[in-house]
């Protein structure tokens, strides 16, 4: 069963992408939360935190260890979060006298975050990949049909002559721009979470900032202070995904209207009607515009989430976990499409 359009098993084929949405199975979560406390064992035995013969024992016990779901998904309806249960199973497979030494220092907030960058990292590697296939497409229809003739439309009407050049630059130009941002926000948004309890790694004393660099350098993040409640990085990354997918809407609405209105574009591969066989209608392209629109609708929700009371909030949080993965499914989706579509662009122009 599914509640999702994105995972569901007829519509996802259109509005899904298969690499994007791995990341966020339970499988990925788990493996990146199992990451997490391999590489916090491995930077306290390094700081002294703990002995190495724990150290030792930890690598090994996550080496061979496979959870129980059911008690991780009964522990999550008790506690609302996965990492409770989680760590009380990685301590028993570890055993005596070493056990107590597991997650020493972290709390869940610590595992669940680092966990969602660790992932995000991946996603963003898939998700700069489709852009700039997509920069690729739009730059090889410029040099194919860039010097023919279109009419302008401005506000419905017709308007003065361009070239294809010119529509093609205004699905383009943004794109481009969302590569730089998107290499700038990554060094922001690609950094450990390490608070402890309450932001302050307490149980750590002085050797704080030491194990934080040390863990942070294991698992290729950057080494920042705690952003426990401090969301604005989750926030800036949905506006971009919601900026690409509506310059990805812009593209896809421009087809449309072309396709309806004059001989400006031919397309190959249009979807067809169950009742009027000669149809060849521009699914794709009608796709692009519902996805940049849900991300629209879907971004005021990360904006609430902006808003974690004092050190941590369950609601805020959780809101989070509701949206943002299907933001980034729709953007890859969009990605995918757009540059299907731009293939599918037989001519342009006259």
């Amino acid at each position: 069963m599914t509640v999702s359009p994105f995972d569901h098993p007829l519509l996802s084929g259109l509005l899904g992408d298969e690499e994007a949405a791995r990341h966020f199975s339970v499988e990925a979560d788990i493996a990146a939360m199992l990451d997490f406390e391999r590489a916090l064992a491995e930077a306290e035995a390094e700081c002294g935190v703990i002995p190495r013969d724990a150290e030792s024992a930890i690598v090994k016990a996550l080496a061979a260890f496979r959870p129980d779901t059911a008690k991780l998904r009964a522990g999550v309806t008790k506690d609302g979060v996965v990492v409770p249960e989680l760590v009380r199973q990685i301590r028993v497979a570890v055993g005596e006298p070493h056990g107590e030494f597991v997650h020493l220092g972290a709390t869940s907030q610590d595992v669940i975050d680092t966990s969602l960058v660790l992932r995000l990292r991946q996603v963003i590697d898939h998700i700069g990949l489709l852009l700039g296939e997509n920069v690729v497409r739009l730059t090889g229809l410029d040099l194919e049909f860039g010097n023919r003739a279109l009419v302008a439309v401005t506000r419905m009407q017709p308007a003065i002559p361009i070239t294809v050049a010119d529509r093609i630059a205004s699905w383009r130009a943004p794109l481009e721009r969302h590569q730089v941002r998107l290499a700038e926000m990554s060094g922001r948004l690609l950094a450990l979470q390490f608070g402890g309890a309450a932001g302050t790694l307490e149980k750590l004393g002085d050797k704080a900032a030491a194990v934080r660099a040390a863990l942070a350098a294991k698992l290729g993040l950057a080494d920042a202070p705690q952003w426990h409640s401090q969301r604005d990085g989750l926030a800036e990354f949905a506006g971009w995904l919601s900026l690409t997918t509506g310059s990805l809407g812009k593209f896809g609405q421009d087809v449309v209207l072309m396709a309806e209105f004059g001989p400006d574009i031919k397309l190959s591969g249009g979807g067809g009607s169950s009742a009027m066989p000669h149809k060849q209608n521009p699914v794709k392209a009608e796709a692009l515009v519902a996805l940049a629109r849900f991300n629209a609708v879907q971004l005021s929700g990360m904006h609430q989430a902006l808003v974690h009371e004092q050190e941590r909030s369950g609601a805020a949080w959780t809101l989070e976990w509701l949206i943002l993965p299907q933001m980034v499914v729709a953007t890859a989706a969009a990605l995918r499409l757009a540059a299907e579509l731009a293939g599918q662009i037989e001519s342009l122009g006259h």
